[in-house]
Formats: C-alpha cells, sequence, structure tokens
C-alpha cells in the first residue's frame, strides 16, 4: 500500500503488546496474596543459600549465578519454546511483566499506610510500614513515616517496575526474569549484615550494575512527568551523588525535587543508626498527602517507561535498517 511504513519487527511487536497487556492486568490485580512468582524463587534462592553459604565471597558470587543464572536461562527455554506462535510469545511476555513488576501493589501498600497516618493510628502505620521498606517502625514518628513511604515509593518504582521493564525491552522475557531475579537477591542477601558481609558481596554489586539504566530513566522521566522539571532535575544534580546507593540516590533525589520535599536523612535498618544527607535541601518537609502524590507520579513514570522503551526499540530498528 502506497505511504504506509515498514511493518514493526516481530519482537518488537511482542514486547510491546505483552509489556502494556502485563501492565494493565497488574493495574486490575496488583499482586496475588499467595504463590507468587518471586516468593517461589525466594524460597528457592533461600533454598540453595542453605547448601553454600559461608560468609565467603566466591560462594556468594556462586549462590549469584545459580540463582539468577537457572532464572536467565528458564526464561530462555520458554520464549524460545513459544516462539513460532506470535500470541503465545505476547502472552508469556505479559504474563512475565505481570509476574515482575509491582507497581500496583507498591501503590496500594503506600496508600494505605498514608490513609492510617491520615487518620492518627500510628500503631496501624508501623504494623504495615514493613511490607513496604526494611525500616525500624518502632523509631519513626508520623511524619518520619511518612518520608519513609515516600522515599519507597521513589526508590521501588526504579527497581520493581521501570529497571525490569527496561531489561525487558533488551532482552525480552530472559532480561525481565534475570532483573527481577537479582533484585530480589540483593534483598534477600545484598545487605551489610554480619552474615552477609561477603557472601553478599555479588548479589549487591550485580544488582548495583542492571540497576544502573533502569534508575537513571527512572530519573528522567520523573524529572520530566513531576510537575517541576527544574526543581527536579537541580536536586539530581546536587544531591544525587551524596546518597550511599549509586541507583537510589538520582531516583530519591529527582522524586524529591519533583514533589518539592525534602528526603534523606537519620534512618534506622535492623537496628543500626544511619545519617543519610538530605536530598533537595530547599524543599519542605514531607507531609501525608504527598503520599499520594508520589503513587501517582510512580504511576507515570511507569507508563512513559514503556512509551521511552518501545519508542528505543522502534529506534534501534529503524539504525539498524539505515545502516544494514
Amino acid at each position: 500500500m502506497p505511504g504506509r511504513g515498514p511493518r514493526l519487527p516481530r519482537t518488537t511487536r511482542v514486547y510491546a503488546y505483552g509489556a502494556a497487556a502485563g501492565l494493565a492486568v497488574d493495574l486490575l490485580v496488583g499482586d496475588p496474596r499467595r504463590g507468587h512468582p518471586v516468593a517461589a524463587f525466594g524460597r528457592a534462592a533461600a533454598a540453595v543459600e542453605q547448601r553454600l553459604h559461608r560468609d565467603h565471597r566466591g560462594r556468594g558470587a556462586l549462590h549469584t549465578a545459580v540463582c539468577a543464572g537457572t532464572t536467565v536461562a528458564l526464561g530462555a527455554l520458554a520464549a524460545r519454546t513459544v516462539r513460532g506462535s506470535h500470541a503465545a510469545s505476547v502472552a508469556l511476555t505479559a504474563a512475565s511483566v505481570w509476574a515482575v513488576v509491582g507497581g500496583t501493589t507498591l501503590g496500594r501498600e503506600a496508600r494505605a499506610i498514608g490513609g492510617a497516618l491520615a487518620a492518627g493510628d500510628l500503631e496501624v502505620a508501623r504494623e504495615r510500614l514493613p511490607h513496604l521498606c526494611g525500616r525500624d517502625p518502632q523509631s519513626l514518628d508520623g511524619p518520619a513515616m511518612a518520608r519513609a513511604v515516600v522515599e519507597s515509593v521513589a526508590e521501588n518504582t526504579s527497581d520493581a517496575v521501570v529497571g525490569a521493564l527496561f531489561w525487558g525491552a533488551v532482552a525480552g522475557v530472559p532480561g525481565l526474569l534475570g532483573f527481577r531475579a537479582v533484585n530480589t537477591l540483593d534483598a534477600m542477601v545484598g545487605h551489610k549484615s554480619p552474615r552477609y558481609r561477603r557472601f553478599g558481596w555479588a548479589s549487591a554489586r550485580l544488582d548495583d550494575l542492571a540497576g544502573w539504566p533502569g534508575a537513571r530513566l527512572t530519573a528522567v522521566l520523573a524529572t520530566a512527568a513531576g510537575g517541576n522539571p527544574r526543581g527536579a532535575l537541580r536536586a539530581w544534580r546536587a544531591d544525587a551523588g551524596k546518597h550511599p546507593s549509586p541507583n537510589a540516590g538520582p531516583v530519591e533525589a529527582s522524586f524529591a525535587g519533583a514533589l518539592g520535599v525534602r528526603l534523606g536523612g537519620t534512618l534506622s535498618y535492623g537496628g543500626r543508626v544511619e545519617h543519610r544527607p538530605v536530598l533537595n535541601g530547599e524543599g519542605r518537609a514531607v507531609e501525608v498527602a504527598d503520599i499520594d502524590r508520589a503513587v501517582r507520579l510512580s504511576r507515570r513514570v511507569t507508563w512513559l517507561t514503556l512509551a521511552a522503551c518501545v519508542g528505543g526499540r522502534i529506534l534501534t530498528n529503524a539504525v539498524k535498517r539505515r545502516y544494514a
């Protein structure tokens, strides 16, 4: 037909349709209360850890390689099995996206804590906070919990949504599953406790590497979609490098600037007190209403990520055709 452009490659269509469908399912139903695939992976990784654990970097690297490598291999095998069917490939991608993203549940948990804080029920808020982050809830008052929720929404937008979609665009189903496996391993063993100081080193470093592009994409999109691009960009440039995490820094700083609030400061994990730098020091203190604003920003970033990833694939395909 005259004037009709070239058809998109099959892999791009599979990713675009499958990722959109997976996000739609997550929006409608969220995570299952029981039998979540990520929880099943966590149990399997814990079983491998029991056999391999010794506080040694080599053992930790082997644990990471076995758990993440097996997940990627299974994803590749599943994709290869269904590659003869366009519908089955889209369905597998959709199921994988739904399994690895957690944007809807993230928003629900954040808003549940925000509702408890708005009602003045600090005990309920403290009971729910561990569902969202690993901080010691008993050490936090209402404003500190509100700040913790906003920080968790920002960081998990990158970890639970954007990073997975990015690696899905790059490597399909194996990329989606592999990213979630690495991120889950970091959450399980990557923290600096006496048990995991050396054993968790490989998981933590691999998570830093895998999360690097998604964190920067999250920061870019939060800056564009947050309503205060100048403030977000200023906070990102000035404060991201102060954060102890190379990936949480850009994400939390850009969210802080976009929302016009201060993040960072003193916090407590497992009885260990940390004094983190303040992000966007020109902003105001976090209020309960900012939790809902952060969730809405997270959702905008989610859908913009899908558009950016599909657009990136289209552009890459066009460049390849141009210079083939």
